[in-house]
């Protein structure tokens, strides 16, 4: 009779987790420890966030790994354009770290210069082209390990939207379907789902596609020459342009009470420059005029 009613009490607790276990999985923030900078494409040589990635990576003393994957096709590299691009963002000396097979993403040769890096950074190109090669592999583990010691990891475009734990435009088809064949990402930011190119593309309503079937996601549009700067609940937005917040609310520096709002399904809100947002409560805790 004992057995019988403990092996109840277990089925119980296993099937009705704690309130606080139940909810853990929904709750959006960054790392505790390290930082995210997640770019949304376009021109960034003229503005501050190249500089921002590189003095946080650890300035002259940095050690970058770039992973340019997500443009890779038939593993053709171009170093050069790579070599000019961040002579220009003032970060002369890099690795490019690349493989399109997950089994040497496993190796311990393969990550060590993850292991060493101080700063990682992703280029632009289709993100699951980076969640094939790297996705539950030693590398991700690394990169993780690299945030657990305080290390930065930037991605502009696909680089930005890898970051999240959705990937928005994961199909292999088309970067038109919002809900494709590749899906998860690779978490540094929980239950998050980022977009990018957003008003320069004019995409600012398709990230509803997502949050139709998934509600418990926040989704975070970045603009181009734009990016968030991620540091446990908190991000900041720097760059040139917005970023657009979807979380079923609405924000505004001129108050709410004149504006007339569509349903909570239907709203976003636009944050610039020096504008900080609480990731874990969903609403902006600061704003710089």
């Amino acid at each position: 009779m004992f057995r019988i009613a403990f092996s109840i009490l277990l089925t119980i607790i296993f099937l009705f987790p704690k309130d606080g276990e139940a909810q853990e999985g929904k709750i959006t923030t960054g790392h505790k420890n390290g930082t995210l900078i997640a770019i949304g494409g376009g021109e960034i040589s003229d503005t501050e966030i190249m500089a921002k990635f590189r003095n946080l990576a650890g300035g002259d003393s940095a050690k970058i790994v770039v992973i340019p994957t997500a443009f890779v096709i038939n593993n053709q590299i171009d170093t050069a354009l790579l070599e000019r691009n961040f002579n220009e963002y003032g970060i002369p000396n890099f690795t490019i770290l690349h493989t399109s097979d997950p089994s040497v993403a496993n190796t311990d040769e393969f990550v060590k210069p993850i292991k060493e890096a101080t700063g990682i950074y992703f280029t632009g190109g289709r993100h699951w082209r980076i969640a094939d090669s790297y996705l539950n592999t030693k590398a991700h583990k690394e990169m993780l390990k690299l945030l657990d010691r305080g290390g930065v990891i930037a991605g502009s475009s696909a680089g930005a939207t890898i970051q999240g734990s959705y990937l928005a435009r994961g199909d292999t088809k088309n970067n038109q379907i919002m809900m494709g064949d590749h899906e998860i990402g690779f978490g540094f930011i929980s239950n998050i789902t980022i977009d990018q190119h957003v008003l320069s593309r004019n995409r600012q309503f398709d990230m509803f596609t997502i949050l139709e079937r998934k509600p418990e996601l926040l989704g975070i549009g970045i603009d181009e020459s734009t990016a968030i700067i991620v540091k446990g609940d908190v991000f900041e937005v720097i760059g040139k342009s917005y970023v657009l917040v979807y979380d079923t609310a609405f924000w505004s520096r001129e108050g709410l009470d004149m504006k007339q709002l569509p349903e909570k399904n239907q709203m976003f809100y636009f944050l610039k420059s020096g504008d900080k947002y609480n990731l874990r409560k969903r609403q902006v805790i600061q704003v710089w005029e």
